[in-house]
């Protein structure tokens, strides 16, 4: 097992009551649940989001902690927080990292691996 390690588990969710299609306003929803799956206990300080629509356009987020904190955890503990964007198109990815320390000092970044949003009118072959 790795020391220094969070796992990241995302689910998206496409918000038609927040949305508004006809003046290209899709919102999204989506719920993190971030699990200390290391040996020490860390921190996550910052994160950094780069968000792109189906036409190209990014957004790049970055600030301190997740909605509104910063949560130390212990080996096996987990927070989970719910945020959202809006994209101008009706599907995007997101992506991005968490900048952590663990107790003993160590720095490190946690990837969170890119995942799709997408309001269900197109479907997404793989």
């Amino acid at each position: 097992m790795a020391k220094y390690r969070f796992r990241v588990d995302v689910e998206p969710q496409y918000l038609p009551d927040q949305s508004a299609p006809a003046q290209g306003v899709y919102s999204f929803a989506y719920m993190i649940t971030i699990t200390n799956s290391g040996e020490v206990p860390a921190q996550l300080i910052s994160r950094h989001w780069i968000i792109v629509d189906a036409a190209g356009d990014t957004q790049e987020v970055k600030g301190l902690g997740v909605v509104g904190h910063q949560p130390l955890l212990k080996p096996g503990e987990a927070f989970q927080y719910t945020s959202g964007c809006r994209l101008r198109t009706p599907t995007g990815t997101m992506q991005g990292s968490y900048f952590c320390v663990a107790e003993d000092g160590e720095r490190f970044e946690v990837d969170v691996p890119l995942f799709v949003l997408d309001d269900g009118s197109h479907r997404v072959l793989h």
